[in-house]
């Protein structure tokens, strides 16, 4: 279960609590990396499956390659009038190491599903959570968000319930 709160990229504080009963795709993101127009596709099926159930939630991250160099409000102006991203973003974070965030802790945990475990390892990685938190896919950067993998998972969760 997602107990924890984390930063917006507006600096409020977000318990991902309010997010129980939502399926999740949860990416760790970078503005100048070469996976980046996967903006595009995050926010088309965010806009297509929010009403289904749908939250798409986005966490810059400066850990490979120094891709996210940005300050937060950087990072929001640059995905609002480049992509025009209307999903929630968060602050940047550390996704692995020693100061890995306590999201990408329980996301990348073995305890918390073996055969998904393990560090990240580029920008734009996907996690798909399930409606009661259980994280049920995980997609590498090279999976398009308009892949077929992804979409039929994210439908399948989606029809649960």
């Amino acid at each position: 279960m997602l107990q924890v709160t984390m930063q917006s990229l507006a600096g409020e504080a977000v318990d991902l609590a309010q997010y129980q009963g939502k399926v999740l795709l949860i990416v760790n993101v970078a503005s100048e990396c070469g996976y980046t127009p996967q903006y595009r596709g995050l926010q088309a099926l965010y806009n297509r499956y929010a009403p289904d159930g749908l939250e798409v939630l986005g966490f810059p991250c400066n850990q490979f390659g120094e891709q996210e160099p940005g300050t937060a409000d950087q990072i929001a102006a640059f995905c609002s009038k480049r992509y025009g991203v209307t999903f929630p973003m968060f602050e940047k974070v550390d996704v692995n190491g020693r100061n890995q965030c306590d999201l990408y802790k329980y996301l990348t945990s073995q305890g918390t599903n073996a055969q998904l475990a393990g560090p990240i390892q580029w920008n734009f990685e996907k996690f798909l959570v399930a409606r009661d938190g259980t994280v049920v896919g995980r997609f590498r950067s090279s999976v398009a968000p308009e892949s077929k993998a992804l979409v039929e998972a994210i439908e399948r969760e989606l029809a649960k319930y």
